[in-house]
């Protein structure tokens, strides 16, 4: 596909590409890239064989190439799209069999239009296509990690922290995917090669400043799933010591009655108490108070 920089993005013909003096993208897949290469006077050769694992950018003599590794927002645990590109001060190629690149070029050719088209500001645009509803992603999360915080305070049963451990894998992919596109817009901002203008830097310093308010969003919710594991743990601490107060409280009401028990089961034979008509009722009402003092003064002591 082949597009010209006019006031809108404007698909054309290749023979249109090299009459039309504007700024130009062109979307290829490896295939075409191999054929048609030699006609775009990058003097470069973009290796397809190693696999594409960051977004990044690397200065040329007479280009700028790098790869883009985007994960994927519906699934943040599955493969990234990848692709590559190449630019220079008349356009950039982007070399891509995921269709990834298509469809932002698409997306923006059916919704941007220039006041002061450039390269640059088609950068931008593209740039901000692929985190444009990240703010939105991310405020889910947080909303998710509330509900979950607000569970645990709740003491809801069968709580766990199996979605609190899946978010923050996927917050930590988006993490290490806007240190990437830093350092990636940050190169683009250098301007070594002056393939951009002065006045349109400005763009890259933008996209820049927005990806690091994404990148301290996800920091924050990564702190955020960071706490609900300590809440988490403190409530089952909690729950766990509950459970051994109740035991405590059991284990030395019973005592006495054990001893009770184990005394009058001696069974010796001048024993008087064996022979004594209310013996057995006197026992049973001395049980009896004994369990009642016994929750009386856990009562009093709040061990209860």
């Amino acid at each position: 596909m082949y597009y010209l920089i006019h006031e809108k993005l404007t698909q054309c013909e290749k023979s249109e590409r090299k009459a039309d003096p504007a700024q130009y993208v062109v979307v290829l897949t490896k295939a075409e890239w191999a054929r048609e290469k030699e006609s775009f006077d990058m003097g470069i050769d973009i290796e397809h064989d190693t696999p594409v694992r960051t977004t990044k950018a690397e200065v040329n003599y007479d280009s700028l190439t790098g790869t883009f590794c985007i994960p994927n927002r519906s699934d943040l645990t599955q493969e990234e799209d990848t692709f590559s590109f190449a630019l220079d001060e008349k356009g950039v190629v982007f070399i891509d069999d995921s269709g990834i690149a298509k469809a932002l070029t698409e997306e923006i050719r059916r919704t941007k239009k220039w006041r002061l088209p450039s390269l640059e500001r088609f950068m931008y645009d593209f740039l901000e296509q692929i985190v444009i509803r990240d703010r939105d992603m991310i405020e889910q999360f947080g909303k998710e990690l509330d509900s979950v915080e607000e569970a645990i305070i709740g003491d809801q049963d069968g709580l766990t922290l199996e979605r609190v451990n899946e978010i923050r894998g996927e917050i930590r992919t988006l993490s290490v995917h806007y240190e990437q596109l830093l350092d990636f817009s940050q190169e683009l901002e250098e301007n070594e090669n002056n393939f951009f203008k002065q006045e349109n830097l400005r763009y890259f310093h933008l996209f820049s400043n927005r990806i690091e308010r994404l990148r301290d969003s996800t920091k924050a919710v990564g702190d955020h799933t960071a706490q609900i594991r300590d809440i988490y743990k403190a409530h089952l601490d909690i729950k766990q010591n509950r459970i051994m107060t109740i035991l405590t409280v059991v284990t030395t009401i019973f005592m006495p009655l054990t001893l009770i028990a184990g005394w009058y089961g001696m069974n010796f034979r001048y024993m008087p108490e064996l022979d004594a008509r209310w013996g057995y009722p006197a026992v049973i009402v001395v049980s009896l108070l004994i369990v009642l003092g016994s929750l009386w003064f856990f009562k009093k002591k709040k061990w209860l």
